[in-house]
């Protein structure tokens, strides 16, 4: 029969664990001071300097080593890079080479990627990592600098990963397991610290491009696009087109009002330069306006960014915060992109549009705001709305005074002047002469789609102007327009918009009945479409009673 075991057999056997659990619960103890202590000195750190020292201070004792790296994923979302690292006068380098990690990395680079990937350190053994002939070449250097472990401990900010602390060891066994706890602990904290640092930057940079616009003496350093907008307000807009002719005139009767106002038209149509002409012939010129790229900004920033915060509103807020809106006070603000704001916030941006009043995040009052919007969207808000990725109420309060600006190859005979105007700026930014057009280039550029519309046709003009050798303007054209008349028809094969092609075909049609468009042979018959549905279709693409002039056309086309 098996003997029971007494309640004093039981405490006996007891105390190891009873004294390796009190142990344990004074080691973890220690550690959450050790991590109040430092919490507290870093969230003192208002610049990498001060992150510098604090980590020069502290790490030595904590892990024994000299060297770390603390390395960001970049806005690319692919590639990392050094934030801080230890100073490179006190790293031994090899043939003059120091192992700081000075470029970009991918990473999946085989050392990064470990970390993001793990919740716990991880110890990489330098030795056995370049057996395997995958790794990045800093291992390399690191090594041949004499260190012979690296602990690499992920960090997260907001609960998403933001980059990885390298810790360096110069012999092996130089991190502990029962530390771990402690290091990932360490890297949570440089990672509040990372963002409080990061938030100041961005901020001073406000800073600095308020005091440009304000006229400060840094103003030399605006941008060409800037002081075009700001200075000759309507006469930025460059057309002669019926279709810009048509903005100017709108812009003119709208700037002396307080109008909100929704710009709409394909990327780079210059929606920017109108909102900038409406600014800057309004009464509000004398101060700057504020632009802001709706989606540019992560979800979780939008109410900061547009409203601003108080000091202690939410972890990391370790100072006031002055959003945009009071930024723009008596001014104007350019929502650009605005069908990306995300739907749980657009609720929000109709009570400030309404009320006219914000409340920053931890705020205990509301702030009355005096701005003016233009918002503006190359996406069909009112498909969004049906779909339900944009609410009705928001929509209709920003379509008040809605301007479509047309795109570019609907408006082909802007692009001489275009042409001329963008040639005057790059010559001078560049010291060059300004070359000539030769008729063939001038043909091309007009026969040209332009899907990249003005953006597409000032970034080939900036190329052009660099490269061309001579006093004369060559261009390089994607697509057709460089095929000879010999090529079979597979490599004269190019891919156009479906709209594009369409257009081309109903204007063909159009001609072929000269410009007859109802009645049993126009070109609604020919089509087998009713007449109100093809001159909807007309219209939409842009087609009018000037594009099929019969004498234009001297082609005959087979219709089916």
């Amino acid at each position: 029969m098996e003997k029971e075991s007494t309640p004093k057999e039981n405490s006996r056997l007891s105390i190891p664990d009873s004294h390796f659990l009190i142990e344990s619960l004074e080691q973890q103890k220690r550690e959450q001071a050790v991590l109040l202590e430092l919490s507290s000195i870093v969230a003192g750190a208002k610049s990498r300097q001060d992150l510098r020292a604090v980590i020069t201070d502290q790490f030595p004792e904590l892990f024994g080593g000299r060297y770390y790296t603390l390395c960001l994923i970049n806005e690319d979302g692919v590639t990392h890079s050094p934030f801080l690292h230890t100073e490179e006068n006190t790293i031994p380098s090899y043939r003059g080479e120091t192992p700081i990690i000075v470029t970009s990395h991918s990473i999946n680079d085989g050392i990064f990627e470990k970390a993001l990937a793990s919740e716990e350190p991880v110890l990489i053994d330098l030795q056995t990592a370049m057996k395997a002939n995958t790794v990045p070449r800093y291992v390399y250097r690191w090594f041949n600098a004499g260190i012979r472990e690296m602990l690499l401990v992920k960090i997260s900010g907001g609960g998403m990963p933001i980059g990885v602390l390298y810790l360096y060891g110069e012999k092996k066994g130089s991190f502990q397991v029962e530390k771990f706890r402690l290091f990932k602990g360490i890297a949570d904290i440089l990672g509040a610290g990372f963002g409080n640092i990061i938030f100041g930057e961005k901020i001073e940079q406000q800073l600095r491009e308020i005091r440009k616009y304000k006229g400060d003496p840094e103003e030399g350093n605006l941008s060409l696009q800037d002081k075009a907008g700001s200075c000759n307000g309507i006469k930025s807009i460059i057309g002669t087109s019926p279709g810009i002719q048509n903005i100017i005139t709108v812009v003119e009767r709208i700037a002396p009002s307080d109008s909100t106002v929704l710009l709409l038209g394909e990327t780079g149509t210059g929606k920017e330069v109108i909102a900038s002409a409406i600014h800057a012939a309004s009464p509000r010129r004398n101060n700057m306006m504020i632009k802001i790229n709706c989606a540019a900004l992560p979800h979780s920033l939008f109410e900061s960014e547009l409203f601003g915060h108080e000091k202690g509103a939410f972890t990391g807020a370790l100072q006031r915060r002055i959003g945009k809106f009071e930024l723009a006070e008596n001014s104007t603000l350019f929502l650009d992109e605005i069908g990306e704001i995300p739907l749980e916030f657009q609720a929000k941006l109709l009570r400030v549009l309404q009320e006219k009043e914000i409340e920053r995040i931890g705020g205990k009052g509301v702030i009355k705001v005096n701005v003016r919007i233009i918002a503006a969207t190359n996406r069909n808000l009112e498909e969004e709305v049906r779909a339900g990725n944009f609410r009705h109420d928001l929509y209709y309060r920003l379509n008040v005074i809605p301007i479509s600006v047309p795109p570019l190859r609907n408006r082909k005979e802007d692009i001489p002047v275009l042409v001329t105007h963008f040639l005057r700026r790059y010559t001078t930014v560049n010291r060059k002469k300004a070359p000539v057009v030769p008729d063939k280039v001038m043909e091309s550029l007009m026969h040209h789609d332009w899907p990249g519309n003005v953006r597409e046709l000032e970034h080939l003009l900036e190329r052009s102007i660099l490269l061309s050798k001579e006093n004369v303007l060559h261009i390089d054209l994607p697509g057709a327009l460089h095929k000879t008349p010999s090529a079979d028809k597979e490599n004269a094969f190019s891919i156009v918009p479906l709209e594009t092609m369409e257009r081309e075909y109903i204007l063909k049609v159009v001609r072929l009945c000269n410009g007859r468009i109802a009645g049993p042979n126009g070109a609604a018959a020919k089509l087998r479409l009713p007449s109100t549905t093809l001159n909807s279709r007309m219209q939409k693409l842009g087609i009018k009673k000037e594009h099929f002039n019969i004498r234009q056309s001297s082609r005959k086309v087979n219709v089916i």
